[in-house]
């Protein structure tokens, strides 16, 4: 294909489809040659600004063309995109744009308010721009994004990036301690193609659903399969289910949903009579689904289903369930309940948590260590969390839990860090919420570890019960109980009605296990 970069996707289809669109936000459409001329502007702009090979420009707005614009712009440069999650605290918006080192910060409408919160401690030597909202230019005090970009010229700087830089820097989520700025390169993106062109059968007439937070490798990754091959990318702002529904019946072929989406999008009304005919495929991951929200996603869509799993420093996705491990009547459906085997180019071990020697047979619950050109360059301006993450020879610490089958199929059972020790007893929380999840009136569920003055910990279910349904504490445990060996199974449930998540769809226990935890000095007992 001759494209390599993250550049080279946007010269490229410029050049060779000016006028197919690119990008289709609401009513407006973007060509790829308007694409070029708006990234160009950026560029140019950019150098203007100070920005130079490999430097860093932030950005903090919900999904829009102006992601896009901005980090095809600094690709034209060799600059790094470093998208901001906009669901943040001020102050922890800061430490990413401080952390980062960015030049320039692009930022929303909507989150302006936040930029005046910590506009003096960027300082003035950060270029701060507005995008314009509905109702006008942007706010006083700061410069507006879109005059920025028309008064610089369209020019392409025509800098060429090298495979091995660093394309992008997207935060780790996190759910502890402070996140950390993971670098992916072009070569870690372009690793992905054997996936996206060969299995998902994405082409140039591909119309690409961009629905998850673009500053999430679930965002950013799954739209970047998409448009290496030129396709046609329909983003989706924010979750509306009303929308969700018309764009999948809107002449989409391909989707990147969590589970939770899936969920909802079953209690819309028009979503059974709407027309699916066009969609090709779902991918769906971050989260664990439910066989009931499956087969009825299944019916209702009626398209090839593929369950991914991925972490921002793999570039998402590197184990893959294909649709034929999704048939909920066929002989193998205790694989709905794994991950699917590595995909091409992906190389996996699981190695005990306390010798740290490989597994010497098949279901032995270990740490997974990941080797692929998926694997990112390190974490920035952070040599010591690189190195304990990546050994020598190339293998990455993922920090979740699991076995492989004597199939060579992936089961994850939980982070490393979220392991409950009862009894001297290992409790995988992910075991037995995959459990738990098949009970009729349990719509989500976390497993937690809570303290407890016998064991050290216990674990505790929280649960928010299906509509309509009514469910008891003891008969959570007592279907725990008959499903799990003793030890496993919570002691404690409680009821809510919603769990917290982060926008890429995972449930943050930190959150949830904050309050009981509240006053010690360890996190474990």
């Amino acid at each position: 294909m001759g494209i390599n970069t993250f550049a080279d996707i946007l010269r490229t289809h410029a050049a060779d489809r000016p006028d197919s669109v690119s990008l289709v936000l609401g009513e407006r459409a973007v060509t790829w040659s308007e694409l070029y001329e708006r990234a160009g502007r950026v560029a140019t702009g950019f150098a203007a600004a100070g920005v130079g090979p490999q430097d860093r420009v932030a950005f903090l707005d919900k999904n829009g063309i102006e992601h896009f614009e901005v980090a095809y712009g600094a690709a034209l440069g060799n600059a790094v995109a470093v998208d901001v999650n906009w669901r943040l605290a001020p102050p922890e918006v800061a430490y990413i744009v401080q952390d980062s080192g960015a030049k320039v910060f692009v930022v929303g409408p909507d989150f302006v308010p936040v930029l005046d919160a910590i506009a003096d401690d960027l300082g003035d030597d950060v270029l701060k721009l507005v995008i314009a909202g509905p109702d006008g230019p942007a706010a006083a005090g700061y410069q507006d994004y879109d005059s920025w970009v028309r008064e610089h010229d369209a020019s392409d700087p025509g800098v060429v990036p090298q495979p091995g830089d660093v394309a992008m820097q997207l935060y780790s989520s996190g759910t502890t301690g402070r996140p950390k700025g993971v670098m992916l390169t072009n070569d870690n993106f372009f690793a992905l193609l054997p996936t996206g062109v060969d299995l998902w059968d994405f082409t140039g007439d591909s119309v690409n659903l961009v629905a998850m937070p673009l500053f999430h490798i679930g965002g950013s990754g799954w739209a970047t399969v998409g448009q290496v091959v030129g396709a046609k990318s329909v983003i989706l702002r924010e979750l509306d289910l009303g929308e969700f529904v018309r764009l999948f019946g809107g002449g989409l072929t391909h989707a990147f949903v969590v589970p939770a989406v899936l969920q909802f999008l079953l209690m819309v009304p028009e979503a059974a009579t709407t027309d699916y005919s066009t969609l090709k495929m779902i991918a769906y991951g971050a989260s664990p689904i439910t066989d009931e929200v499956l087969a009825g996603s299944i019916k209702m869509f009626g398209c090839d289903f593929w369950q991914v799993y991925g972490l921002t420093e793999t570039t998402g996705a590197i184990t893959l369930l294909p649709p034929e491990d999704h048939d909920l009547a066929g002989p193998n459906t205790h694989r709905l309940r794994s991950c699917g085997k590595p995909g091409p180019g992906v190389e996996l071990r699981i190695v005990d948590l306390e010798t740290d020697e490989d597994a010497a047979e098949p279901n032995v619950v270990g740490e997974i260590l990941i080797r692929s050109p998926q694997v990112m360059k390190g974490y920035w301006n952070n040599d010591a969390a690189t190195r304990e993450a990546i050994d020598d020879d190339g293998w990455f610490k993922s920090g979740d839990v699991g076995y492989l089958d004597a199939d060579g199929y992936l089961y994850i059972h939980d982070r490393v860090k979220d392991m409950i020790v009862s009894g001297g007893e290992n409790v995988y929380p992910a075991e037995v919420e995959n459990v738990l999840m098949a009970h009729p009136a349990i719509a989500d569920i976390a497993v937690i570890g809570v303290p407890d003055d016998k064991w050290g910990e216990t674990a505790k279910a929280v649960v928010v019960v299906a509509a309509g349904a009514e469910l008891s504490a003891q008969e959570v445990i007592d279907y725990a109980r008959a499903n799990l060996a003793r030890f496993k199974c919570p002691t404690s449930v409680d009821f809510v009605d919603s769990l917290p998540r982060n926008p890429s769809g995972k449930i943050l226990k930190k959150d949830l296990r904050a309050p009981y935890w509240e006053g010690r000095a360890r996190q474990v007992n």
